[in-house]
């Protein structure tokens, strides 16, 4: 399977945080998802998680910075 899946967290105006997913197949633009959390620990926390379960899954770092 040819496939993508990217996590962000981004800082909100008003003092939170967000954490953006985008995931398709390669070569596509694919599709994306924005949660907002009210705090950065909550925010981080979410990323951590959605992150081990994509690597549960097979999916692996790209190794860019």
């Amino acid at each position: 399977m040819r496939r993508f899946y990217t996590l962000a967290i981004q800082p909100t105006l008003f003092g939170g945080a967000s954490v953006i997913r985008n995931w398709g197949r390669i070569g596509t633009n694919g599709q994306s998802k924005m949660e907002t959390f009210d705090s950065d620990d909550a925010a981080t926390n979410a990323f951590s998680r959605l992150g081990r379960t994509k690597r549960r899954k097979g999916y692996r770092d790209s190794g860019l910075t």
